[in-house]
């Protein structure tokens, strides 16, 4: 059963995240959670796997629920579905997970990049939830580019193999076919973010970093018990620090709404969900159509409005 959120999302706070593309929910989730959230990131952090990938000191996991328990009961029973359904006011559709672990001492900075472009799906409901058990500065916390989920625009990924500069590659993304994902099951048997290939044919996302007096940025100072709120279309990144005294845990969901459909991209980076496979999707299908693999985990009138648990 759902835990309700420690307290109502405002107007405001809703109005924000359409606007903004982003908003950060303070104090919504209670200790009972942020200490699941701890065991079960340290738990994932423990079960390397194939969808593992350490990027620098950066270690990544694609689907991490998958193998803990922990994090599961995050996905199912927290207030995150909550959070995320009130905001868009539908229905919503757990769609995958993933684990940022960047350990004490110098915080890397994670890229600019935009989500959409890793996965096979399309369509506006789509938001991320962001939590950690750790305090995170603004320096060192997610930052978006306000209102760049309005763009239209996909942007290439920063990973996968370049066509333009390796041959089998683009061989591979030229015999691309309409109905097939370009990352099979195989996936979950041998995986990195450079499986796949990157679509070169997108346009790159823009070089913020080296200019960012011209872009609207917007971060937090980030405290356990908060959640972030992101849409998957914007342009986002996380700064680094040089002398974290912990490291930086990340635990980042991703969440559909009623208008998000199957799309079969080129340039896929991330494998489907495994049980999504079984159903061989065809682009345009909405989530909806496959139940067993999307289940709505909250609904609107579902939870009181009033907060508590």
């Amino acid at each position: 059963m759902l835990s309700d959120p420690l307290r109502p999302l405002t107007e405001d706070e809703i109005s924000d995240f359409h606007r903004d593309g982003a908003v950060l929910l303070k104090r919504v989730i209670g200790r009972e959670w942020v200490d699941l959230l701890r065991e079960g990131l340290e738990a994932a952090f423990a079960k390397r796997d194939v969808l593992s990938e350490d990027l620098g000191s950066l270690r990544v996991d694609q689907f991490p629920a998958e193998k803990t328990p922990e994090l599961r009961r995050i996905l199912m029973e927290s207030p995150i579905a909550a959070l995320v359904g009130q905001t868009l006011g539908s229905s919503v559709r757990f769609y995958m997970d993933q684990l940022f672990y960047k350990p004490a001492g110098q915080l890397p900075p994670t890229p600019w990049h935009q989500d959409t472009c890793y996965y096979n799906l399309e369509g506006q409901d789509l938001i991320r939830a962001w939590a950690s058990p750790d305090p995170v500065p603004r320096e060192a916390s997610l930052e978006v580019v306000r209102g760049s989920h309005r763009w239209n625009v996909t942007y290439a990924p920063l990973a996968g193999r370049d066509p333009e500069k390796d041959k089998a590659a683009q061989a591979e993304i030229s015999k691309a076919a309409p109905d097939k994902p370009m990352l099979g099951l195989e996936a979950y048997e041998d995986w990195s973010y450079f499986s796949g290939v990157r679509d070169t044919r997108l346009p790159s996302v823009p070089e913020i970093e080296k200019a960012r007096d011209s872009f609207d940025l917007v971060g937090w100072d980030y405290n356990p018990g908060d959640v972030i709120l992101f849409h998957a279309h914007i342009l986002h990144g996380a700064g680094a620090r040089p002398d974290s005294p912990h490291p930086r845990r990340a635990y980042a969901s991703l969440w559909a709404g009623d208008d998000v459909r199957y799309l079969h991209r080129a340039g896929q980076i991330i494998p489907d969900p495994r049980a999504l496979y079984g159903h061989s999707p065809q682009t345009g299908q909405p989530l909806t159509d496959f139940p067993d693999v999307f289940p709505t985990i909250w609904s609107p009138g579902s939870h009181s409005p009033d907060g508590g648990s």
